[in-house]
């Protein structure tokens, strides 16, 4: 037994246990023969730092993996670092700005070599930072999704999606980032609310027979027009469909369609079409029988004027950033007298009508999206969706909460094409080849294609890069070792057993895992998928740098340690709700595992040491039978609420168990029999240390998923051991060994004590202040327990006198436990009549309060327009107020 320091400090055991587990292997003990367990972890970004999220997501798996552990499988945590194409792009160049150099300055390949060089220097500061939160990952076998292996299989995967058919390429529009100079995916795209204005514009009749109206957020795109529609129910435009219109500005000549597109109820219901610059006016433009080789493009890559196919854009205009086209486009308009005033409510004419517009941008760079008409790759992704969609609907992937299978279902049934290449340098290049004729080899090496193509035809490799999230989608067997390891359940590790993850990467990452996986190795990549929600600021908010509001984890750990960050977490991860960050809570499990320290410290002065592993050792003694079935009900409790990925549940259980009935009660019930009872009953002392040292183990062993840092340290203290808590046995308990009536008799201990304290403390009783108590009433159950709890009534509810007499007149309380009831007279002890005015008063007070407190959230108009963290303010008031006016009620209800 090593003797602990008077003072619980975290930082002084989380970096010495942490290096000691990972330099003896014990994230990945030597188990051969052990059930395989397997979870993989959403890869961060090479680029990031641990932010609140992933400390929320890394402390999940941990728990689980953890606790798979102490359950005797071979439990492996997949552990590696996302390449993130453009988030890696994008710092490398910035670092090059700084010194006045750009990615153009060199070739691709120095450019390249120049971020793996940034990658050896600072792509491991998240990885670090997942050690401090003490996260028990594979990192002997960690993983790159740029890697040697994974990329092998990332080519395969690409090669065999094009021979099937599945992968191809095209010409459509795709969210293009004049910032980043590259393609980016629906869900790349954030869109915001901005001032911005609706045109007017009057196009005329190619027969000088009139003109017709259309309205447009973005005038300057009427320079690729190629159409307008018109609604075929519209009877206003019967007749002018398949007439034409010939544009200003550019003077070109296009068709009056008919499409449903158009809305007759929406402005003049005629809308101006522009296929290559709308995604809706794209569909609009195939359905009237424009192919998309045909579609006019007016923008070049950094979103500037360029000449279109048909060479009518005025020369002046080529060249102009779009925003500045906009306003030259504007002035053009007014000249020729088609744009038509905007009147206000004053009477005064402006260009355009002021609108709120839905405007995409760009998630990294914060530009404007342009929908741009380009070649790009895409896979046939509602082909791969069905397996995974029926997968969901069987029960082969279990979604928990079961709540997002609707929105996963909705998403998946109208996934469209996926873009899964990128303008950039960094990442996996395409593996395919162009001939001068622009047809495509595709093949997994330069050697291949041109086997294909034929000796001496000239090939050129696409410059362009796959999504990343492409290879990430992998990730849950290409980690395995595939392709090179054929076995279909890659050693028994496929499919995973569980993927934890953000519900904002369901379908970034986890529905694209499920297509891939399932198509690859015709099995579903993981059994359960768990969907845990946002960590938001304290007052709900979304945190955001922009914001001021984000909250460093690592800091808190500096603060209050590992392990109460963690065990907060999981305290407040409550199945398909945010948490709301609250520094206070994280402090409080601070002091939770203080608590624990102290309790251990409390042991040790009392001869308690470590147990050996094994069932619960014999006790004749009421309260050791007691703590060995609450010990035994917290096992059940925990393996229930671990089994459903209940992380708030088995945190509360193991909580309450520690703090409320071995720290507070059994420790201070106990506390007679190791001290002056020690000498005359020596066999109840020794039965009460062994017990209380095997519960003291149990506690550390469920503890250790949640808070493994001080539960390790405390092992090891508490005795010799031969084996670290990380490879412990998990307990395994049996509810026929739990003695009901010595946990009835302890329960109702523990009751009648809780009753005297609590009048005590309303009353204003000092708590030491000595007491006697007449029972009435009592059945012979109650008599013997009252003759075997003296000694602990006298030491814990300093009841000097338990007596079965009649109770003396004058002043008493009476408090009632099951069919008895306990007198407690007062006089000479508190003024019975100013105490009893003291609580009218005072219940008076919190019952109109509690009552004006209803009636505000009971008025529709506060709850619809109050701020939603005044109405939660309001209901906490309420029931604050409520328990206040009852808690007193009872009070004066027990001066009779």
């Amino acid at each position: 037994m090593t003797e602990l320091p008077k003072t619980f400090d975290p930082a002084a055991i989380e970096t010495r246990w942490y290096q000691h587990w990972e330099a003896n292997g014990l994230f990945r003990p030597d188990r051969p023969n052990a059930e395989p367990w397997t979870i993989v972890n959403p890869p961060p970004n090479v680029t990031g730092s641990l932010h609140i999220g992933h400390a929320l997501d890394n402390t999940l798996q941990d728990i689980l993996t953890r606790h798979a552990r102490l359950k005797g499988k071979d439990a492996l945590w997949v552990v590696g670092t996302d390449h993130a194409g453009i988030a890696t792009q994008m710092v490398v160049e910035r670092q090059m700005a700084a010194k006045g150099k750009k990615r153009t300055d060199f070739s691709r390949e120095d450019f390249v070599a120049k971020v793996w060089d940034w990658k050896a220097e600072s792509g491991g500061e998240i990885t670090r930072q997942l050690r401090r939160l003490g996260c028990s990952m594979d990192w002997a076998n960690e993983r790159f999704t740029m890697d040697e292996g994974f990329s092998k299989a990332v080519l395969k995967v690409f090669v065999e999606l094009h021979r099937q058919g599945l992968l191809y390429r095209d010409k459509r529009l795709v969210n293009w980032d004049p910032g980043l100079g590259t393609a980016i995916s629906d869900l790349e795209v954030e869109t915001k609310e901005i001032a911005g204005k609706f045109w007017h514009l009057r196009y005329p009749l190619a027969d000088g027979s009139g003109f017709i109206e259309v309205a447009t957020t973005r005038p300057e795109t009427m320079l690729a027009d190629m159409a307008v529609a018109v609604n075929p129910e519209d009877a206003r435009y019967t007749a002018l469909v398949g007439k034409q219109v010939k544009l200003p500005i550019t003077g070109r000549l296009i068709p009056i369609v008919a499409d449903d597109h158009a809305d007759p109820e929406l402005g003049s219901g005629a809308v101006k079409i522009t296929p290559g610059h709308d995604f809706n006016d794209f569909e609009v433009g195939r359905r009237a029988g424009i192919e998309a080789r045909d579609m006019l493009n007016m923008l070049d890559a950094k979103a500037q004027v360029c000449q279109t196919a048909d060479g009518l854009i005025p020369a002046e205009l080529i060249g102009l950033d779009r925003f500045a086209a906009r306003g030259a486009i504007v002035e053009r308009l007014k000249a020729e007298g088609v744009l038509i005033a905007h009147v206000d409510k004053e009477g005064v004419e402006h260009d355009a009508e002021p609108r709120t517009i839905q405007t995409p941008y760009g998630d990294r760079s914060g530009v404007v999206i342009e929908p741009w008409l380009t070649d790009q790759w895409y896979v046939d992704a509602k082909t791969l969706a069905q397996p995974a969609i029926e997968a969901v609907k069987s029960g082969a992937i279990k979604m928990v909460p079961k709540s997002w299978e609707k929105t996963f279902f909705n998403w998946m049934d109208n996934i469209q094409p996926w873009c899964v290449s990128r303008q950039l340098w960094w990442g996996h290049q395409i593996p395919a080849w162009f001939d001068a004729d622009g047809r495509a080899y595709v093949a997994e090496t330069e050697e291949a294609a041109q086997a294909r193509a034929g000796e001496g035809v000239a090939l050129t490799r696409d410059p362009d890069v796959l999504d990343t999230w492409f290879s990430s989608a992998l990730w849950p067997f290409a980690t395995l070792g595939w392709p090179e390891n054929d076995d279909p359940t890659l050693g028994g590790r496929y499919p995973n057993d569980v993927l934890i993850s953000g519900f904002d990467i369901l379908f970034f990452w986890d529905a694209r895992m499920m297509m891939q996986g399932m198509h690859f190795m015709q099995e579903v990549p993981f059994k359960t998928l768990y969907l845990h929600g946002l960590v938001r600021a304290a007052d709900g908010a979304k945190m955001s740098k922009s914001k001021g509001n984000t909250v460093d984890p690592l800091g808190l750990i500096d603060t209050y340690g590992a392990d109460a960050l963690r065990f907060f977490m999981a305290a407040m991860e409550s199945q398909g709700r945010d948490i709301k960050m609250d520094e206070k809570r994280v402090e409080g499990y601070r002091n939770f595992a203080t608590k624990l320290w102290n309790a251990s410290r409390f042991a040790q002065a009392n001869g308690i040491g470590g147990s050996t592993p094994g069932k619960a050792p014999a006790a004749t003694l009421a309260v050791n039978q007691w703590i060995i079935g609450e010990t035994i009900a917290t096992v059940q409790a925990m393996d229930l609420a671990l089994a459903d990925l209940r992380f708030d549940a088995a945190a509360e259980a193991i909580y309450q168990f520690v703090w409320n009935r071995f720290c507070d009660w059994y420790l201070e019930l106990i506390k007679p029999t190791l001290g002056e009872d020690a000498l005359t009953y020596p066999e109840h002392a020794a039965e009460t240390r062994a017990v209380a040292g095997w519960v003291l183990d149990q506690i550390l062993v469920l503890l250790h998923p949640f808070m493994p840092f001080i539960t390790e340290e405390l092992w090891h203290a508490m005795a010799p051991r031969d084996h670290d808590l990380i490879v412990a046995q998990w307990p395994l308990v049996d509810g026929e060994h739990i003695d009901q009536e010595a946990m009835a008799d302890i329960a109702w201990r523990i009751r009648l004590i809780g009753e005297v304290r609590t009048a005590k403390n309303e009353l204003g009783i000092a708590p030491g202040t000595q007491l006697t108590a007449y029972v009435r009433d009592a059945d012979a159950t109650t008599q013997r327990r009252v003759e075997g709890a003296y000694t602990a009534l006298r030491k814990l509810a300093r009841l000097q006198e338990v007596s079965f007499a009649p109770a003396p007149a004058g002043a008493a309380i009476q408090l009632v436990v099951d069919e008895a009831t306990y007198v407690i007279p007062l006089d000479g002890i508190i003024d019975l009549d100013a105490e009893r005015a003291r609580l009218t008063k005072a219940i008076a007070a919190a019952t109109k309060e509690r009552d004006a407190l209803a009636g505000r959230l009971g008025n529709p108009s506060f709850v619809e327009r109050a701020k939603p963290e005044a109405v939660e303010k309001a209901k906490a008031d309420h029931a604050d107020k409520a328990a206040e006016a009852e808690r007193l009620s009872a009070a004066l209800a027990r001066l009779g």
